[in-house]
């Protein structure tokens, strides 16, 4: 859903490389020229993911409290709902 890339994946990134969390010594140079996360740096993310998961937010259109990681799931309900004429139009996750 790339709506909520912005708000998930790009913010955690950027939060874990300005907070020196994450750095060049997380990262091998493959033969091919490819880059890839070393095991330690793979562990810091996904930990830092599932924090970031916990993390509770008040959704703009349900008007609810919920973890972070369940508004995907949130939204593809309204996707549904919409998909099947139950909601008028879909009501797309804007962060604020």
């Amino acid at each position: 859903m790339e709506e909520l890339r912005p708000v998930l994946a790009d913010r955690l990134a950027l939060s874990l490389v300005n907070r020196r969390q994450v750095g060049a010594e997380d990262f091998s140079v493959e033969e091919t020229g490819g880059v890839r996360l070393t095991e330690a740096g793979r562990k810091r993310v996904l930990v830092a993911w599932q924090e970031r998961k916990r993390e509770e937010l008040r959704h703009p259109f349900l008007d609810e409290t919920m973890p972070l990681g369940l508004v995907c799931h949130a939204q593809a309900q309204m996707l549904a709902r919409h998909l099947r004429g139950d909601l008028d139009g879909y009501p797309a996750f804007v962060w604020k």
